[in-house]
């Protein structure tokens, strides 16, 4: 059965389908988890995995992070039957480029695109990639922006974002119950900090599985912030496969592109990572930057 096209977007964005020289990865624990909390079925997952097998070991501690993110107990009986699991020396040699593929900085998108001086070489003798410029995330972001307008998304003029210090990138859905609850909060901290501190913006990155599901929840949360352009999610899909663990997830960026914070870190969560955010703002010493 050929997956339909938004189905394949939503994989690509909230499970995080990796390719590497042609080959499919095998799923992962993670993968399954943000595809169930993103709002597939466990037997549209059990589809999948039949499709691209089993590349982690499924033990007691991955049965219960995939039944709090909702499977049903045929999803978890296939997976302990086995027979979707791969050998070990398969696991070991997908786990390598799995490694080798994650291993690719969120910037390089927006580092491929700056020409490189032309006496600059690299190692291999070709062109080095060009320093990240300080308005790194604003570059990455300023074409690919609607905003909610009178009943519609429009597009959003990204020029005001270029002297903006702190970003706020926000992951959630409509299916998601958890960020339904947050946005909420993230709506009136928004509106209350914000005009106290223009020097930060929030940008919001659907993972819902439809354009329909994505605006429904903008319109019904009344976001005042700007968002990514449906269409144009693909193409950020390696953010959410570095750093996004659970939904709702919070993650503050440097405008140069460097993460200060990820509330899908153990023990943070999204309403701890908003009082960080008001230390950030206001001067204080800033968290740990977030693992990755």
């Amino acid at each position: 059965m050929r997956i339909p096209a938004f189905q394949l977007l939503a994989i690509i964005l909230a499970a995080s389908i990796c390719v590497v020289c042609g080959e499919v990865l095998p799923l992962t624990i993670k993968e399954m988890s943000l595809m169930l909390r993103s709002g597939y079925s466990s037997e549209a997952v059990l589809h999948e995995l039949a499709a691209r097998k089993l590349g982690d070991t499924f033990d007691a501690s991955a049965e219960t992070q995939l039944t709090k993110a909702g499977a049903n107990q045929s999803l978890i009986d296939a997976l302990q039957s086995g027979a979707y699991q791969l050998s070990g020396s398969e696991m070991v040699a997908a786990k390598q480029k799995l490694e080798e593929h994650t291993a690719v900085r969120i910037e390089q998108p927006l580092a491929s695109t700056i020409p490189a001086p032309s006496n600059a070489k690299s190692e291999q003798g070709g062109p080095s990639p060009a320093p990240l410029p300080p308005d790194a995330i604003y570059r990455i972001l300023k074409d690919n922006l609607v905003y909610w307008h009178e009943g519609s998304l429009v597009h959003f003029d990204g020029e005001p974002l270029e002297n903006k210090k702190i970003f706020v990138f926000f992951f959630s859905a409509l299916s998601s119950a958890p960020g339904r609850k947050f946005t909420p909060q993230l709506v009136d901290y928004y509106n209350r900090v914000a005009p106290q501190h223009p020097e930060f913006e929030i940008i919001f990155f659907s993972e819902d599985r439809s354009q329909y599901g994505m605006e429904t929840y903008i319109a019904e949360s009344n976001m005042p912030w700007p968002v990514v352009a449906y269409a144009e999610l693909a193409g950020k899909s390696l953010i959410a496969q570095k750093f996004v663990h659970d939904l709702p997830c919070v993650l503050v960026f440097s405008a140069s592109g460097k993460i200060l914070l990820n509330s899908s870190d153990k023990d943070v969560g999204p309403e701890k990572a908003l009082e960080a955010l008001d230390k950030v703002l206001t001067g204080d010493k800033p968290p740990k930057a977030a693992s990755g």
